[in-house]
């Protein structure tokens, strides 16, 4: 059953979350799209502004299904570019190269006639958290003018559901994602915390999530495709991921990053002040959308992270 999202109430400041039927990842019809959920939701880019796209890199283990499309991609830098802005395309897996993953999923070849290629996000800079400790955020993503989170929709064994907000979790660089999770992981809500932190470090975000094929039954890595036929933007990243989280028919209590959002009172975490300038909600069908009952613990034990090192070490070296 999928959550009621209303209208926001008075003195409510209404945010504009911009949702369009999209049924396939045709390039000419993408790029159409984008100008319009851009344009619907309020997103202003200044000629000459250093952006910062940040894909959803995971794996290149199913990194067609576990990744950002790489026409969703192409189509964001596209519509960028046309605006004069200084794309630059990074991210940070937490295993491997961002580089090696862009190949694995096609990103490489569909950004290369644009003249961009993805790069990995590096220079670490200590960000202090607000239970405690610090984590190391790219230099290159603090200092960018504004960042575009592309992220794919997907269920998710620890947070349950992911978009735009958890793709900038990419913005800490590369193993210190796992370390996070061996670190933070036994804290209840430390995580989630961790996430939003980040969030309010970084410079401006827009998020554009691509739900048209997302990802149930699974996830991050080992999930289906589901087919939504769903684009969304916002220029309030956690307003877009709300209105998803409803329409998937999830409350705050079941998605943890949602009910933390919550009770720090973030503009958009409350899906009543989102308003629809394109389709609403009820224009897509997640019927038989699944999301696992019970969520894997979020702590990662040393076996699992000694792997992934190795893995990554292999990687860098083929």
């Amino acid at each position: 059953m999928t959550a009621t999202v209303t209208a926001p109430g008075a003195g409510t400041p209404a945010i504009p979350v911009a949702l369009l039927r999209q049924e396939s990842y045709a390039r000419e019809a993408l790029q159409g799209a984008v100008e319009r959920l851009f344009a619907a939701c309020g997103a202003r880019f200044s000629h000459g502004e250093r952006v910062l796209v940040k894909p959803n890199l995971v794996s290149r283990g199913n990194a067609g299904l576990s990744c950002t499309h790489p026409e969703v991609l192409r189509a964001v830098c596209a519509q960028l570019l046309d605006l004069g802005a200084q794309v630059r395309v990074a991210d940070s897996p937490a295993f491997g190269s961002a580089e090696r993953v862009a190949r694995a999923c096609g990103m490489d070849e569909a950004l290369r006639p644009l003249g961009l290629r993805v790069a990995s996000l590096g220079r670490p800079v200590p960000l202090a958290l607000s239970l405690g400790g610090s984590i190391g955020v790219s230099r290159q993503a603090l200092e960018a003018g504004r960042i575009v989170s592309v992220a794919r929709l997907k269920a998710h064994g620890q947070f349950r559901v992911t978009a735009g907000v958890k793709n900038l979790f990419g913005c800490v660089c590369g193993c210190r994602k796992a370390l996070a999770h061996m670190r933070l992981g036994e804290t209840p809500g430390a995580m989630e915390s961790m996430v939003l932190d980040v969030l309010a470090a970084l410079p401006p975000v827009t998020a554009l999530v691509d739900g048209i094929v997302a990802m149930h039954r699974g996830g991050p890595v080992h999930g289906e495709p589901f087919l939504l036929g769903l684009l969304g933007a916002s220029a309030t990243p956690l307003a877009l991921d709300a209105v998803l989280y409803a329409l998937l028919g999830q409350s705050p209590h079941s998605v943890p990053l949602w009910a933390e959002a919550l009770a720090r009172g973030l503009p958009g975490a409350d899906p009543a002040q989102a308003v629809f300038p394109l389709e609403g909600p009820q224009a897509f069908d997640a019927r038989g959308f699944v999301i696992q009952a019970g969520l894997d613990p979020m702590r990662f034990e040393p076996l699992r992270f000694a792997r992934g090192r190795m893995k990554s070490l292999l990687d860098r070296l083929g």
